[in-house]
């Protein structure tokens, strides 16, 4: 593999291959441009997560089977008045309007005027404030269908009434969060870029090495935005957050290989008069290692083709993508850019031949010093604080209500918080339960059975929606007392599946129950994401330790380095979820974000040391273990404290993005790359190899 980058790298940074390579980048780019579609035609707001073995989709694809008529993506019509009773005869016309306007998609909406004033008063709050009224969209049509047709409904509304309308609902959250990133996705970019660029400029006080990495990014971005456009419209789903998460992902990547490919090209600027030489020179060092800590990034987002939960299965494609081609990119395209501005890249540092880069009194060349003489007291400091930091995971509390991660003036989350606020908890989201039989049932059968399900704790009703024409299938709406989301509901909720054989047989019945809905489709995710979550840990782990004993050759230079990002990532959701709560009062988390964390943090962490290594083995070739110790930190030190910097500041951007999963993880995420850059890779990883490591005999000329 080696001998191959090699040959790659040497004709890319000859001077015709110098332009063959930025000529063919630009030929790439501009034919993908014109003639491919862009991934944002092909975004949508969620993807389906539950496999379709999942306890709670098996039981909604029963109920739909039975019931056509609960076919559909619902919404929540939640109309509430100023202060006043809602007048029952002007919210029946309204209804009567939408439902005569024959509004594209809406497949269901009931009707007030045709339903008895008893069964009508069921959709009213107790102080007739506020109406819920269920509508049903055709599953066929699009999101932005969906969002066509809700703004008629609300002009309907608008014109005729002086109601407020909110939609909730999983319609109505779907068409929200295409808005929210609409919107969210420029100001991710833009400040993305932004961001980048003030950081380079102020790091290195050089407009060229600022701007160089950038234009290189943006290439990468536009051939990447394309080929996922293709990818899209060949069938593949590509969630709005996927999509955001991989711009921060792509620009991150692009701007740290060439942070430590420019790094080393001064070094050989200031050996080779010739800037094709300096680049050949400079590539032959790090075009492997920089290649390698990609392709680290691309074995872990593989990896997650293995799991079973939708959201991260979507990663996997999308991920994989950029960084296979943000890896061509770092031995093509990025040299390439380099070579074509030489020395001149550096203004107004300009590097000259024969001058010495001096590292012997840099901070990092102290610290290097320093770690080397006392690694016992190194290890044992950095050591205990990251402990320290870990234990605090085991505060971290979960939170499957996903709506409370949405911004407050989401429409959609006020519809839902009306709701909530005026009706009761359990009404937010009752579950379906369906009940089939082997034999026909009577009505004081199903009765019995009604009666179980009302006794289990913490129903607080159970109604009998109907059956079919045969009677052997019964569906129930069971509802809760509490939040159908709070964690308490959801273990009620699994207690009452696993004992439904008992409980069946408890009514004297011979058949099956089976769940749908909102609380027991978040059992099974649950379930899932606690598989999924061993699993990807084990075999990134497995698979990232493997790729490195490859690369360095060695079995304990790997145990050095996926021990300590192991406790790096423990102390980063330790440490993020005090900050969180410290700063930003946020006292619970998605169960999304601690893979999330350890996908990135483990797969762009390992990035450093493997830099950090690689100079090491290459400095140990002729000193002694300590003296290649304080080398390499000395020499990479630098560069990669500063990618750090760049790289925690760019996930912390996902901050700035509407949704607060995005937002804990993005400053999880940056939290561990900080301490990864200044305390595993600059001191802990250092202090071990000089604990651990031995001197050998030393070559002749030392």
């Amino acid at each position: 593999m080696k001998t191959f980058l090699q040959a790659i790298t040497d004709r890319t940074t000859t001077k015709k291959g110098m332009w063959i390579t930025l000529a063919a980048w630009l030929i790439i780019t501009m034919a993908l441009a014109v003639f491919a579609p862009s991934v944002r035609d092909y975004e949508v707001s969620r993807i389906d997560s539950l496999p379709d073995d999942a306890k709670s989709v098996v039981a909604q694809k029963k109920v739909d089977q039975y019931f056509e008529n609960n076919d559909g993506t619902p919404a929540i019509l939640v109309f509430q008045a100023n202060n006043k009773e809602i007048d029952y005869t002007e919210l029946a016309s309204l209804l009567d309007q939408i439902h005569q306007k024959k509004i594209h998609g809406v497949q269901q909406v009931v009707s007030l005027s045709q339903l008895p004033p008893q069964a009508a008063a069921g959709f009213f709050s107790d102080d007739k404030t506020t109406a819920v009224i269920p509508l049903t969209f055709d599953s066929s049509i699009e999101t932005k269908e969906i969002r066509t047709s809700i703004e008629k409904i609300s002009k309907v509304v608008k014109d005729s009434s002086d109601l407020k309308l909110y939609v909730t609902g999983p319609a109505g959250i779907a068409v929200d969060t295409i808005d929210l990133f609409s919107r969210a996705d420029f100001v991710l970019l833009f400040s993305t870029v932004g961001l980048i660029l003030v950081l380079l400029i102020v790091i290195y006080r050089s407009p060229l090495l600022a701007l160089i990495p950038l234009l290189a990014a943006v290439f990468v971005y536009e051939v990447v935005s394309q080929i996922l456009g293709i990818m899209g419209a060949s069938g593949l789903a590509i969630s709005s957050q996927t999509v955001s998460i991989m711009s921060i992902l792509l620009f991150a990547a692009v701007i740290d290989y060439s942070l430590f490919v420019f790094s080393r090209y001064r070094e050989e600027l200031s050996l080779h008069a010739s800037k094709y030489e300096a680049m050949q020179a400079a590539m032959r060092e790090t075009g492997m290692p920089v290649f390698f800590s990609g392709g680290t990034v691309l074995a872990a987002m593989l990896v997650l083709f293995f799991a079973k939960f939708g959201d991260y299965r979507n990663f996997a494609p999308t991920f994989a993508t950029a960084m296979a081609i943000i890896m061509i990119a770092s031995v093509t395209l990025v040299p390439a850019l380099f070579t074509l501005f030489g020395r001149k890249s550096f203004w107004p540092r300009i590097p000259r031949v024969g001058e010495q880069i001096i590292h012997k009194h840099t901070l990092w060349a102290k610290i290097g010093r320093f770690v080397s003489k006392k690694p016992g007291m190194s290890a044992a400091v950095i050591g205990l604080l990251l402990v320290a930091a870990a234990s605090n995971i085991v505060n971290i509390k979960y939170e499957f209500d996903t709506m409370k991660s949405f911004p407050e003036d989401m429409p959609s989350r006020q519809g839902y918080e009306i709701l909530g606020d005026k009706f009761e908890a359990g009404d937010l989201a009752p579950a379906t339960v369906l009940f089939e039989s082997k034999q026909a049932l009577t009505a004081g059968q199903q009765a019995e059975l009604k009666s179980t399900l009302e006794k289990q704790p913490p129903v607080s009703s159970v109604r009998i929606n109907g059956g079919t024409e045969d009677q052997k299938v019964v569906n129930y709406s069971l509802t809760f007392k509490g939040n159908p989301y709070s964690v308490q509901t959801i273990d009620a909720m699994e207690k009452i599946i696993n004992k439904s054989a008992a409980m069946v047989k408890e009514s004297g019945l011979d058949g099956k129950l089976y769940f749908a809905g909102e609380t027991a489709a978040k059992v099974d995710d649950r379930d899932v994401n606690n598989r999924d979550v061993i699993l990807i840990v084990i075999l990134e782990t497995v698979l990232i330790f493997a790729l490195l004993i490859i690369l360095t050759k060695s079995v304990k230079m790997p145990v050095y380095m996926m021990g300590t990002i192991l406790v790096s990532f423990l102390a980063a959701l330790g440490l993020g979820m005090f900050l969180s709560h410290l700063f930003f009062q946020i006292d619970s988390i998605s169960n999304r974000v601690p893979l999330y964390s350890f996908v990135f943090l483990v797969a762009l962490g390992i990035d450093y040391n493997i830099m950090l290594i690689s100079r090491y083995q290459e400095e140990r070739k002729t000193h002694s273990v300590k003296e290649a110790v304080e080398i390499a930190v000395a020499n990479t030190g630098g560069v990669i404290s500063s990618a750090g910097i760049i790289l925690g500041a760019t996930f912390a951007v996902l901050m700035t993005q509407p949704i607060e999963l995005l937002f804990v993880f993005g400053f999880i995420v940056a939290v561990g790359i900080i301490l990864d850059t200044f305390l595993i890779r600059g001191m802990l990883l250092p202090s071990l190899i000089v604990l651990l490591e031995k001197d050998k005999t030393v070559s002749a000329d030392k």
